[in-house]
């Protein structure tokens, strides 16, 4: 018999039906009595644990949302009540609930659901998110939608405290509470970071300043002031406001023009249920309640190590322990930490600059060598980027370690603040090229295109781990102008790594393999694919190069040219877009004159469509983009079919 799952304990040990496989969908979920909402909530913890046990994925923020997943559920009418999950990292829950607990292991799989919420998979997700921050301004556009069309809908926000450090959260709540629309904001404090301890005074206070009776009489003493003298009428708005603030701290929320309630315990359904039934059914403008929950709520290994269980691979539900990989190689991450951490040893006028993401980024490790110079400004790029730059022009030295798609949200920064004053920021652009499992709002498809075409600007892109040493080096020695560099998510090649990184001549690529008829040239971490492709060409009698371009701003134009010159057909290869890498090259080839004697040229990029998640590897050769689409290219620009040659050869 196999073991049982952590679901099956739990019916075990309760002996009680179980109520999770009578739930379909949340009418099921309303149909049943306040009394068995906290069953259903411990068999859906169970059923997340399980689930993500499985497939891997984001695991703390889901737990700690549980009890909060089912009374939302349960108190509005949703679908047609929206209900928008911010980041979406924390729901799968909700997912669970919403009719997709027959497809919940398939989460981050090749064909399966997608670890965030996403509009195309479910009408209970009415808006789609994987980056932090735009639940309250999505919702707001909702809320004025239904009103323009004369409809009563409820619209929620769930929101992060974390979440809640960016500021567009700031800029959809003050627009929220000039505009006075009926919304409500969920604020999940998970971090403690704003909430005292919360316990039976404050849900005590929580339910009787969110009852209709408490509001309605608010109104008339609104009403009544508005007769009394513009100084009367203030001072009675002020004392209100600051009678309320005194005991649930909302002040802050009150001056954005919100209605603040709480804290309130978000484990706790007796505490729920009727503050959300009560903020659902006031008539008044935007409402924010604030609870309080724990990430990793209900499996011990998580409540002990948050940031751990944040994001897991495949672990041991019993133990906890994650599965562990089988390679080698280091990974991409903590080259570039390690390099960084060296190199700063060197020079104290290095520092490092991340946006809520030190363990991602490997700052972390920085972090605990250099507390006083490492810098994580919370879910704020823009202004990360423009305090990089601000410390550049104190003669530091800054590199900005930020995602691929997250550093997007701050392009205007990178422009403005960074590029047009030719600040010496170093970027460090994690997640290059396809990610994998958490799909296309994580891929780094766009940077180079976005980046490339700044004056001024140094862009590189390392071909293996080796490289990425050394392009640390060179953006620290880079002292006149700001400067990028990007690596992949994962693993390395396994590359002989050097003892320490040596600064690479700017804007000079290099020869790998050298052949005589097909020319590979190319720009990231698709360089194993193209020595591999050469490996296959080869046997098909057909000589070819291989070149790592390492640099697309300033573009190695003498290499470029050398190897138009001196090969039949010229393929170049690169983890981007159109409009990156292989765009610089054609330009130099069409101003060389070389597109003009039968070179035979080909680019190589990612498609014109998000692809979903899957594993890197099927992404890749979903792309085109692997040594078998690299040697197919090859083919096709000779004019011949591979199959036909692959018949030959046998």
């Amino acid at each position: 018999m196999p073991p049982r799952t952590v679901a099956e304990n739990l019916v075990s040990q309760t002996s009680k039906t179980p109520l999770l496989d009578q739930i379909h969908s949340p009418h099921d979920l309303r149909r049943r009595s306040a009394e068995q909402l906290q069953q259903v909530a411990d068999e859906l913890r169970a059923e997340t644990i399980d689930a993500v046990a499985v497939t891997g994925g984001h695991l703390g923020a889901g737990l700690g949302v549980v009890e909060l997943t089912v009374a939302l559920h349960y108190v509005f009418d949703t679908p047609r009540d929206r209900l928008i999950w911010d980041v979406g990292h924390q729901a799968y829950p909700h997912k669970v609930l919403t009719g997709r607990r027959d497809r919940i292991r398939t989460l981050r799989q090749g064909g399966g659901l997608s670890g965030f919420t996403r509009r195309a998979e479910s009408e209970y997700d009415p808006f789609g998110a994987a980056h932090a921050s735009t639940s309250i301004s999505a919702g707001l556009g909702m809320a004025v939608g239904r009103d323009l069309q004369g409809k009563k809908n409820n619209v929620v926000c769930v929101i992060g405290d974390g979440a809640m450090s960016a500021g567009m959260a700031y800029e959809a709540m003050n627009n929220a509470g000039a505009m006075d629309s009926r919304l409500i904001v969920i604020l999940n404090d998970n971090d403690m970071s704003i909430a005292p301890p919360v316990g039976a005074m404050s849900a005590y206070l929580s339910r009787l300043l969110s009852s209709r009776t408490y509001l309605k009489l608010r109104d008339v003493g609104k009403q009544l002031a508005h007769r009394l003298p513009r100084f009367i009428e203030y001072s009675a708005e002020r004392a209100e406001e600051y009678t309320r603030g005194f005991w649930t701290g909302g002040t802050m929320f009150e001056e954005m023009g919100f209605y603040y309630v709480g804290p309130i315990d978000g484990h706790n359904l007796d505490h729920l249920l009727p503050v959300l039934r009560n903020v659902r059914d006031a008539d008044t403008g935007p409402i924010l309640v604030h609870v309080v929950t724990q990430k990793g709520k209900g499996y011990p290994p998580a409540e002990i190590s948050a940031d751990k269980y944040h994001g897991v691979v495949k672990f041991d539900v019993a133990t906890g322990a994650q599965a562990k990989s089988k390679s080698n190689a280091p990974q991409y991450t903590r080259v570039f930490a390690d390099s960084l951490i060296k190199e700063a040893r060197k020079d104290d006028k290095i520092v490092a600059v991340t946006a809520a993401m030190p363990s991602g980024t490997g700052l972390d490790l920085f972090a605990a060598e250099f507390p006083k110079r490492c810098f994580d400004v919370g879910i704020a790029e823009q202004h990360a980027v423009t305090f990089a730059a601000g410390l550049a022009t104190e003669g530091f030295k800054p590199f900005v370690a930020i995602y691929s798609t997250f550093l997007q949200r701050a392009y205007d920064q990178v422009v403005h603040d960074v590029a047009i004053q030719s600040l010496p920021v170093r970027f460090a652009i994690d997640r290059a090229g396809l990610v994998g499992a958490d799909g296309p709002t994580h891929a780094g498809s766009f940077v180079v295109a976005y980046l490339a075409g700044l004056p001024g600007f140094v862009v590189m892109a390392a071909g293996d781990e080796a490289d990425l040493v050394h392009m640390v080096a060179t953006a620290a020695a880079i002292d006149d102008r700001p400067s990028a560099f990007r690596y992949p998510r994962g693993e390395g090649m396994g590359a002989t790594m050097p003892t320490e990184g040596k600064p690479l001549e700017i804007g000079k690529g290099r020869i790998v393999r050298e052949g005589s008829k097909i020319a590979l040239l190319s720009f990231g971490a698709r360089l194993a694919e193209c020595l591999a492709a050469a490996d296959e060409l080869a046997a098909f009698g057909l000589s070819t190069t291989v070149a790592d371009a390492r640099f697309v701003k300033p573009l190695d134009t003498d290499l470029v040219l050398r190897l138009a010159n001196e090969h039949e057909v010229l393929i170049t290869v690169e983890e981007g877009s159109v409009g990156g890498f292989a765009s610089h090259v054609l330009q130099t080839l069409a101003e060389a004159g070389a597109l003009d004697r039968g070179l035979k040229v080909r680019t190589m990029v990612l498609p014109d469509v998000f692809l979903d998640q899957d594993s890197p590897a099927a992404m890749y050769a979903r792309a085109g983009l692997d040594a078998k689409g690299i040697v197919v290219k090859a083919f096709e620009a000779l004019g011949k079919d591979v199959s036909a040659e692959t018949v030959k050869l046998a």
